[in-house]
Parts: C-alpha cells; sequence; structure tokens
C-alpha cells in the first residue's frame, strides 16, 4: 500500500514566489523553470524522448512519468500527441506524485500558459482528488488515459502493470528526494521499460547516469536548457516492438457488467459486440434503481482501497450520464454494536476524500430519515442510488444482439466461436469475455473458479420517497417511489414473483423503518422483480482471464456490489484483453484473479445491502 498511516501527510507545502511560480517547501525545490517552464518541458522530456517521431505509426503508445507535480508536462505532452500523433493512436500515461496538488494550486501554477488552456482545461476537470492509491483520468479529446498513482514511488512501480515507451524522470533532485532515484527505483524503471524505450531527465547526477547505465540503458548527457547546462537522455538498445492491431471481442452479457466492458473496450479503440439471452438488463441490472456502495472493511487495506477505487471511478463515471444518479450519499445503519467502532476505524483511512466518511449518531439518523431510528451509522457521501436504465442506455451499443443465447465456446483458428443451442454460429471472435452473472458458470466449463447462485428477489412502490439507507435491507429512491428489500436465497436460481418475498421485504423493512413502511402499505400495490446473483467463496469478483484458456476472459462474481465494481473491473479486463495497463494495483488485481486460490469454506454473508 502507499501509505500505512491512516491520516499521512501528503501536503507538498507549496510556497508561491513573487513572481507567481510554485516551489515545494517540502524539498525546497522549484516545479519548472522561472524563465520558461513550458519550453523546458518541451526540451527536456518531450524532445528528449524522442517525440513525436518515436510513436509514429504506432497504434497505441505509453509514457511512465516520475512526479506529476503540477501536470505541465502531461499538458505539453497532451497538446503535442493531439496534434501529431496517428489520428487512431491511442496515448497511455502513467504518473507518480508522493504529494499532489490541490486542483486550485495546479490551476493557479497552469494559468501561466494560457495557449495550453484547451489542454490544461480537460485535466484540471479531470483532477483527482489527493488519496492514496491509483486515480484513472479519462482525456476522451486527446484520445488519452491517466493513471495517477498517489503513494511512495517504489509502491507504485512494482504495482503498475504497464510498461513505457518512453519516461519522463522529473522528481525532485537527487539531492532533496533521495528516494525518487533509489537503485530499487531505477531498477523498477528498467524492468517496466519497453524494448527500446527512451528516457530523460534534467538531472546529470553521477549516480543517476551510472545506475541507468548498469540497468543496460545507453546514456548520454545533452545541452541543458535555461540555466541548466546539462540534462540526460537514454534509450534501451532495443528495436521497439510493433504494436499488433487490435483484436475483434465479444462480450456475453447485457447488464451492468457487459456495459462497462463495452464503454471500457470503446475507451481503448475496440468495438465489441454484445450477445444477450434475453435483453438489457434481463438479469440483475433490471430494478428500477441500484445501490453502489464500496464494500467497507478495517482489516483488509488491499480489499479497502479496491472499493474506494471502485466507488471513486464508478461516480466518475456515472455522473457523465444524464440522470444516471438519482442519489447521492447512502446512509449505511450499524446492525450491531461493534459496528459503530468499525465505522469509526473505516472513516479514519486516509483511501476516502475528506468529508465522505462520517461517523453519525441516531440523532442524526433519524433528523436524516424522517423517523425514530435506534442506532447511528455511516454517511457515505460519495456512495449513490443510480438508475440501471440510464446507464445500459449509455454504454451498450445499438448492434446488441438479443434472443439468443450462447451454449458453448468453441476454439477456432486465431479465436472462438459463439454457439447457440442449434449448433449455429452466432459469431467469431478473437477475444471473448464472459459476463453473464450466473449464467458465467456454465459458460466457462466445469474447471473454472466456483460460482453460486443466490437469488434476490426487490420491492417497489411508487410515491413515498427516501435518502438511500442501508443496512441489512435497503431502501432507495427510483424517481418516483422506493425500491426496497431485498431477499438473499442461497442456491436458489428461480426468478418468479413470490408474494411471501414481498411480504418479508416489508417485514424487514418496518423492522427498521416502520414509518416509512406504513406509507408503503398505503401507497398501493407493491411490484418486484427477482434476480439471480452470482456469488464466490470468498466474496470477491471474478475479473481476468479464464485459467488454462487462452483469448477468454471473465467478469463476473460481483454479488450485490456490480454497480460500484464494474466500471472499474471493466476497466481492468479490457487492459488484460487489449495488452494494455490496468488501472489496479498489482495486489488488488491478484485479489480478483479468477486463477486465485480460493478458501475452502464460503465467508459469512455481510447482508443483502444493495440490490441484485
Amino acid at each position: 500500500m502507499p501509505h500505512d498511516d491512516p491520516t499521512p501527510d501528503l501536503s507538498p507545502r507549496l510556497i508561491w514566489a513573487e513572481d507567481g511560480s510554485p516551489r515545494s517547501g517540502r524539498f525546497d525545490d522549484v516545479y519548472f523553470s522561472k524563465q520558461d517552464g513550458l519550453a523546458e518541458s518541451r526540451a527536456v522530456f518531450l524532445a528528449g524522448c524522442g517525440l513525436p517521431e518515436a510513436w509514429a505509426g504506432r497504434s497505441h503508445f505509453t509514457v511512465g512519468e516520475l512526479g506529476f507535480g503540477t501536470g505541465l508536462n502531461i499538458a505539453a505532452l497532451l497538446d503535442l500527441w493531439q496534434r501529431t500523433a496517428p489520428p487512431t493512436a491511442r496515448l497511455h500515461i502513467f504518473s507518480v506524485e508522493g504529494f499532489p496538488l490541490q486542483v486550485g494550486e495546479a490551476r493557479r501554477a497552469l494559468a501561466a500558459w494560457p495557449d495550453l488552456d484547451h489542454v490544461t482545461t480537460a485535466l484540471l476537470d479531470a483532477w483527482p482528488e489527493a488519496t492514496p492509491g491509483f486515480h484513472r483520468l479519462d482525456l476522451p479529446a486527446f484520445r488519452a488515459t491517466l493513471d495517477l498513482a498517489v503513494g511512495e514511488v517504489g509502491w507504485a512501480l512494482d504495482a503498475w502493470s504497464g510498461q513505457a515507451d518512453a519516461w519522463f524522470l522529473d522528481g525532485f533532485s537527487p539531492a532533496t528526494n533521495p528516494d525518487m532515484w533509489s537503485p530499487a527505483v531505477l531498477d523498477a524503471i528498467a524492468a517496466r521499460s519497453a524494448p527500446g524505450a527512451r528516457l530523460a531527465t534534467f538531472t546529470v547526477a553521477g549516480s543517476v547516469r551510472r545506475g541507468l547505465s548498469e540497468r543496460g540503458f545507453a546514456v548520454n548527457k545533452r545541452p541543458g536548457h535555461g540555466r541548466k547546462r546539462e540534462r540526460l537522455e537514454a534509450i534501451l538498445p532495443a528495436a521497439a516492438c510493433p504494436t499488433a492491431s487490435l483484436p475483434s471481442v465479444g462480450v456475453i452479457g447485457a447488464g451492468i457488467a457487459g456495459a462497462a466492458l463495452v464503454r471500457a473496450l470503446a475507451a481503448l479503440g475496440v468495438a465489441a459486440t454484445v450477445v444477450e439471452r434475453t435483453g438489457v438488463g434481463a438479469g440483475g441490472s433490471g430494478f428500477p434503481a441500484a445501490l453502489a456502495t464500496p464494500r467497507l472493511d478495517a482489516g483488509d487495506p488491499v480489499i479497502a482501497a479496491l472499493g474506494a477505487q471502485a466507488l471513486s471511478r464508478a461516480d466518475c463515471l456515472y455522473s457523465a450520464i444524464p440522470g444516471a444518479v438519482l442519489a447521492r450519499g447512502v446512509l449505511q445503519l450499524e446492525q450491531a454494536a461493534r459496528d459503530s467502532r468499525r465505522f469509526a476505524r473505516v472513516a479514519d483511512q486516509s483511501l476516502w476524500p475528506i468529508g465522505t466518511m462520517t461517523p453519525v449518531s441516531a440523532e442524526a439518523a433519524t433528523a436524516r430519515l424522517g423517523e425514530a431510528v435506534a442506532t447511528g451509522g455511516l454517511d457515505m457521501a460519495t456512495a449513490m442510488a443510480v438508475a440501471p436504465a440510464q446507464i445500459l442506455a449509455a454504454w451498450l451499443p445499438e448492434t446488441l444482439r438479443t434472443g439468443t443465447a450462447v451454449q458453448r465456446l468453441e476454439r477456432v483458428d486465431g479465436g472462438w466461436d459463439l454457439i447457440a443451442a442449434n449448433g449455429r454460429t452466432l459469431m467469431t471472435v478473437e477475444r471473448v469475455i464472459i459476463a453473464a452473472g450466473w449464467g458465467s458458470a456454465a459458460l466457462a466449463g466445469p474447471d473454472a473458479p466456483a460460482l453460486a447462485p443466490v437469488r434476490g428477489q426487490a420491492s417497489w412502490v411508487d410515491g413515498p420517497a427516501i435518502p438511500p439507507v442501508a443496512w441489512g435491507g435497503y431502501a432507495i429512491p427510483t424517481g418516483k417511489g422506493v425500491l426496497f428489500g431485498a431477499t438473499h436465497d442461497r442456491g436458489d436460481t428461480d426468478t418468479g414473483i413470490r408474494d411471501g418475498d414481498n411480504d418479508r421485504n416489508l417485514a424487514t423493512l418496518g423492522a427498521r423503518l416502520p414509518a416509512l413502511a406504513g406509507q408503503i402499505v398505503a401507497a398501493g400495490p407493491v411490484r418486484a422483480r427477482a434476480a439471480v446473483r452470482a456469488t464466490t467463496p470468498d466474496r470477491l469478483p471474478l475479473a481476468g482471464a479464464l485459467p488454462g484458456v487462452d483469448g477468454v476472459y471473465l467478469l463476473t462474481g460481483l454479488g450485490s456490489r456490480a454497480f460500484s465494481l464494474a466500471p472499474l473491473l471493466a476497466d481492468h479486463v479490457a487492459s488484460q484483453v487489449l495488452g494494455r495497463p490496468s488501472p489496479l494495483p498489482a495486489a488488488a488485481a491478484a485479489r480478483v484473479d479468477p486463477a486465485r486460490p480460493f478458501r475452502t469454506r464460503p465467508l459469512a454473508e455481510p447482508g443483502a445491502n444493495a440490490v441484485v
């Protein structure tokens, strides 16, 4: 993890000089040249890495940077990419920053270059919170993606899955920031460099020159810029590998997992074809509302970080869809005496933006919900109630194939045939992603990781309104009324509606919120829907390559947190399919890898606190 301290000091301790330029008080060094920082970035880093010539003819190009700082190098890079890159090529950027600027500080620093406003505006609009971990920034106008790692440089490089074609080494000087230039960091740079990778830096310190040379780089001093007499360029003396053509991809399933995959693949330049047995949202994604809430874990830092990163990604992507977010802020009520202490520990985690996880008293919860409750809870300000139909409509293609089930996959030269029950080949693709919820179990085969079905029926009425609230059950707004439930029946795959399950849902609601339950009874007929969740023995998703089967991938086992997890995990799976860097740190990727070892006994369920 980037930090063990629950409240690390990540401030750069910014100082503004009289001429308006920023300086790090932490490292007593400048972020850029007072004479012309933009010209320095272009001379030292862009030209120093042989850009734009290095990306000529490439379908994708990856740049790594140590020292994100004000974002000036990346703004200069994006400007050059937009003007000179092949028209369909994609740029991936990975940058590391231990002490990130707040967006207002970055805006003030970047205002010195109005000629870059078209770039800096997009960068600032996507500027992430200064929380530890990986943050994915979408820059579609530039056909680019930026993964910003906030944390210690050694951790960030070890956690990254990519290989850079070019490196900008722009940490503060080795004299003031030696950790950025340590032998371990240079080892990681060499390990994560593609053949023929170029490297540029302002420093000519002997330890850096020797360290790069010892790791196989051919290092040369070059004339510096401004007051700096010299700079370094380096190259791995090997021919750059030609970039492969983009594969054809088929996605099985048109729920939130399949829709998120289509969006993620499209962002990387691939138009996937989707096959769905019944219809859009026919399974667990077909309810009138859903919760996007994180798994709260105060003891496992990897899972806690995954939950925070996934929620942040979901918030970013859902917020861009008109009408997708029905309500912000979810109140998680305490269920046991220990929850008060657990919620306090969760709120103290540095993973969350300040003020987004707040323990509340029973009195505050009562005021929030409009009726008396006996316990306090946790106010999750960035959790959401969302409209599944709006999200699926925004992300799924018009070419969606529905009404035909894929019964099996059959290997053919160069890919896979998707075969229907009547033996007809529905399509032939080079890569397949199975994202069919509980239906994924039959397609993945008997040797695939175990999936178990859990039936859930949710109920809803028009009329009553309530802010989103969860406990062992939940009640959330639909925009027209309230959705509540849901049942949780292991091993049950029947999706027929059961009147008795509506009664169970109403009883669960009435035990916590009797006044709301009374409003629902008075509102009129209760409607309902049932679906089957797909769960795993360790209650973690399956996101990645199907073990032992080339060209087949899984995104399933999302349980009751599909709308929180799917956007980020779809980015991860899409990156694996196309051989691009993943947005997940390595430790998190290992925990959702379908090839991971599983516990022999399922964990206890935490309660059905989200829509199936």
